[in-house]
C-alpha cells in the first residue's frame, strides 16, 4: 500500500508543478511533507535524502552573481556588445546568443537570462525590432551553453553533486559537442529570422547614443567580484587535485566576497531565489520516498528488461527519453528521479559496467531536451515572463515551432556524438 500512495503523492505533486497552479516550491515541499506526516519516511530520512552539495552549491553561486550584478558589469557587457556590432540586429543576435551560451556554462542559465533579457529588451525597443527573435535565441543558447559545465544548468549540477563526476569531467566530456552545436543553432536561427533581422540604418544609430561607461556602478567591487568569481572557477578545475567539493567552493567564495566588500548581506540575501532552493529539497525528499518504497529499483530493472541488458541500445533510450519528457516537464523534477534510477541500473548490472556514458547520456538530454518547449526549463519562463512585462506574449505555439526543432537536431547530433565516442 505504501508503494501505492507514494507513487500517487509523487504523481499529484509532478502535475501540479507542471499545472503552474501553485509554485513549484509550495507543490515539492507539500508533497515531501506529505510523506513524511503519514510516515512513508521519517523526519531524519528526510533530511538525509536532500542533496546538499546541490544545494550548497547553488547558493554560493546565487550569491557570488548576485553581488557581481550590483556592479552593472552585465549591462556594461550587453551595451558594448551592441555598439561594437554598430546597431546591425543579426550581429546582435549572434553576439548576445554567444554571450547568453558562455554566461550559462559558468553563472547558470536562470541567472544569465535574468541578466541579458531585459538589456535586450532596451536595445530592441531602440532600434524598433520585434525583440522575440532575439529572446527566443537566448532561451535556446542558455539551455545549450548549460550543458557544457556542471554549474551550467540545475540538472547538470544535480548529476555533479550526485556522483564522483568533477567539473573538469563535465568540461571534457560535455563542452566539446555543444562547441560543434553553438554555430549550428546560431546559423538556423539567423536563416529563420532573416526577415525579421533588416532595419534601415537610420535606426541603427540610435545604438551610438548608449552610454556603457554609466553601467558600472561601483568599480571597487566589480574587481573583487571578477577575482572571488574567477577563483571559484579555478578551485572547480582543480578539484581532482584539491579534493575541496564544489559546494564547499562556491560558499567559501561566496563568503570570501561577503567578507571582502562593502556589499550589506541582508541586502544580497534577499535576492536569493529561496523558492528554488526549497524546490529542490522537496524533490530531493519526494524522489527519495520513492527509492524507499522500491520504486527506483523496479523502474531500473525493467528499463534493462526493455532494452535487454544491451548498454548501448539503454544509452540512447536513455537520452532520448531525457529529452522528450524534458520538453513535457521541468527538466529538474525529471533528472531528480532519473539519479537514482541510473544508480540502479549500475547495481543491477554489476560491477564490471561503467555507467558514465549514462550521465553524459542523461545531462545531454535533459538539458538539450528542454529547447523543447516553453515549459521545458526554468530559463525559459523567467524569459517569458520579462517578455510579458514589456508586453510582448511568447506563446507556447510561438515557441515550439523554434524550440522543438532546434532540440530534436541537437539531440540527434548529441546522440551520435555519444555513440561514437563512448560506444563504438
Amino acid at each position: 500500500m505504501s508503494v501505492f500512495i507514494t507513487v500517487a503523492i509523487f504523481i499529484i505533486t509532478y502535475l501540479l508543478i507542471v499545472s503552474e497552479r501553485i509554485t513549484k516550491a509550495t507543490a515539492a515541499m507539500s508533497g515531501a511533507m506529505a510523506l513524511v506526516v503519514i510516515k512513508i519516511i521519517t523526519q531524519e530520512e528526510a533530511f538525509e535524502f536532500v542533496d546538499f552539495n546541490t544545494i550548497g552549491l547553488l547558493l554560493g553561486m546565487m550569491i557570488i552573481v548576485n553581488i557581481t550584478k550590483e556592479t552593472g558589469l552585465f549591462h556594461y557587457i550587453a551595451i558594448k556588445t551592441a555598439k561594437w556590432a554598430g546597431g546591425i540586429p543579426a550581429r546582435i543576435l549572434v553576439i548576445f546568443g554567444l554571450i547568453t551560451a558562455f554566461g550559462s556554462a559558468f553563472l547558470d542559465n536562470v541567472t544569465t537570462v535574468l541578466l541579458i533579457a531585459p538589456v535586450t529588451m532596451v536595445i530592441c525597443k531602440a532600434l524598433e525590432i520585434n525583440p522575440m527573435p532575439f529572446l527566443i535565441t537566448e532561451i535556446v543558447m542558455s539551455n545549450i551553453g548549460g550543458t557544457a559545465t556542471m554549474i551550467g544548468d540545475p540538472p547538470n549540477i544535480m548529476i555533479g553533486t550526485s556522483t564522483n563526476l568533477s567539473f573538469l569531467s563535465f568540461m571534457l566530456n560535455l563542452t566539446p559537442i555543444i562547441l560543434l552545436i553553438i554555430p549550428i543553432v546560431l546559423g538556423i536561427m539567423l536563416i529563420f529570422y532573416r526577415k525579421d533581422l533588416q532595419i534601415s540604418k537610420r535606426k541603427r544609430v540610435k545604438i551610438r547614443y548608449f552610454d556603457e561607461k554609466t553601467a558600472i556602478k561601483d568599480k571597487k567591487l566589480l574587481v573583487q567580484s571578477l577575482c572571488v568569481l574567477s577563483l571559484v572557477i579555478l578551485m572547480f578545475l582543480l578539484h581532482d587535485v584539491v579534493g575541496i567539493e564544489s559546494s564547499t567552493v562556491a560558499l567559501a567564495g561566496a563568503a570570501l566576497l561577503l567578507l571582502i566588500s562593502d556589499v550589506y548581506p541582508e541586502q544580497i540575501l534577499k535576492e536569493i531565489e529561496w523558492t528554488t532552493l526549497l524546490f529542490f529539497a522537496g524533490l530531493f525528499m519526494l524522489v527519495g520516498g520513492l527509492e524507499k518504497v522500491g520504486v527506483i529499483g523496479w523502474l531500473a530493472q525493467h528499463t534493462l528488461s526493455f532494452t535487454k541488458g544491451h548498454f548501448v541500445l539503454t544509452t540512447l533510450f536513455l537520452l532520448w527519453v531525457s529529452a522528450l519528457a524534458s520538453s513535457i516537464i521541468d527538466n529538474i523534477p525529471f533528472v531528480a528521479t532519473m539519479i537514482p534510477l541510473i544508480n540502479a541500473i549500475g547495481q543491477t548490472a554489476g560491477p564490471d559496467l561503467d555507467i558514465q556514458p549514462l550521465w553524459w547520456a542523461l545531462s545531454l538530454g535533459a538539458c538539450l531536451g528542454g529547447n523543447g518547449s516553453l515549459v521545458g526549463a526554468s530559463a525559459n519562463l523567467v524569459v517569458a515572463g520579462i517578455a510579458e512585462k514589456s508586453n510582448y506574449k511568447l506563446g507556447f505555439m510561438t515557441y515550439l515551432r523554434v524550440g522543438l526543432p532546434i532540440m530534436l537536431l541537437t539531440v540527434l547530433i548529441s546522440a551520435i556524438y555519444v555513440y561514437l565516442r563512448y560506444l563504438l
